[in-house]
């Protein structure tokens, strides 16, 4: 239905109707769905995504609204090379586990069929035409924090038959405020699994916290997967699911302990934050801006200079595909915002 020849006249009449300068955009590829109504255009290089996108995204917001479309997406070609090339990886991985589970087979069909439709797969359809057959037993237990990553986690944990448990670890309101508790309730009780808070004394991390001399998101994280790992030991349960985005390829699976495995799930999919955050409107949870829980803004507050740790676990995700240029500088802008 469109052409690149198409898309490429339009856009540059929108950017000479703005007012921005004229430059030579190189488009690789055009996927259009008339079951969604959405556009995907693949450019060359990340210049020609940015040209396209223009400078507030005016281009690409005066684009969908000219052509009366859902939505588009402009992604470059060098993305999707490094995320198919990922996305092999993990199917290498799971592929070698000598695991008979009925999650790991459907992730497994999922991986392909991403593959099979790296540009233009989408959550939200493939698991509304697609319905999977459930484990008997519980394969997999869910840290679940009530936020997007996790919450992503817990939904796709449940449709690929995993038969997951949820469990929270709950350190107290400074660092698992009650509109987290909110969504973790309304997730489970939609989804239909059981959860359980896991209580712990953080006391000490946080006192560490306010010298100054420590980050608290490398401990606790190191904390919370501890008592998740031996809850799970405790249940006989061989998979504990993380929403990591970063242990992708060859490490978004590793074995924890004996027969006890870590699945990073959003990793394992090359899932990116817009992607994650597209299926999770679906379940009417609270979305929370910046970044971060209630004790890492108090530290930043009182020792600014530990912004810049901060600011590094966002650049890693931001190297890694999962977060987007503007979706990083949202988040730092956030440190600077907040008194």
């Amino acid at each position: 239905m469109y052409t690149k020849e198409f898309i490429l006249s339009e856009v540059n009449q929108i950017r000479d109707e703005i007012g921005h300068e004229k430059v030579e955009i190189f488009i690789e590829e055009i996927y259009f769905s008339e079951k969604t109504n959405e556009l995907w255009i693949i450019t060359e290089d990340r210049p020609d995504k940015s040209a396209i996108i223009g400078k507030g995204g005016w281009v690409v917001g005066k684009l969908r609204e000219k052509l009366n479309l859902e939505s588009i997406h402009v992604e470059s070609y060098g993305d999707f090379l490094n995320k198919n090339y990922k996305l092999k990886l993990s199917k290498k991985t799971v592929d070698n586990l000598n695991l008979d589970l009925v999650g790991l087979k459907n992730l497994k069909t999922t991986i392909d069929n991403k593959l099979d439709n790296i540009y233009s797969f989408n959550f939200e359809s493939y698991l509304s035409e697609n319905e999977f057959e459930e484990s008997e037993n519980t394969e997999a237990v869910v840290a679940l924090s009530g936020g997007v990553d996790s919450s992503f986690s817990l939904i796709l944990a449940k449709k690929l038959g995993f038969n997951p448990v949820a469990v929270t670890v709950d350190p107290g309101t400074i660092i698992l405020p009650k509109q987290f508790k909110d969504n973790i309730r309304l997730l489970t009780d939609t989804l239909d699994i059981s959860h359980e808070y896991i209580e712990t004394d953080c006391s000490e991390i946080i006192r560490e916290s306010f010298t100054g001399k420590v980050h608290p998101c490398g401990r606790c994280s190191k904390n919370t997967s501890e008592l998740v790992k031996e809850y799970a030991k405790s249940k006989e349960i061989p998979i504990i699911i993380f929403g990591d985005m970063l242990a992708t390829g060859s490490q978004c699976i590793n074995l924890q302990d004996d027969s006890l495995y870590r699945l990073n799930l959003p990793a394992s999919l090359c899932v990116g934050k817009q992607e994650i955050k597209s299926l999770i409107r679906n379940y009417d949870l609270k979305e929370f801006k910046g970044f971060g829980c209630p004790l890492l803004y108090e530290v930043h507050r009182k020792f600014p200079y530990m912004k810049k740790f901060s600011i590094q676990r966002i650049l890693r995700e931001t190297r890694s595909g999962a977060l987007e240029p503007g979706e990083a500088l949202d988040l730092i802008w956030s440190f600077y915002k907040t008194k």
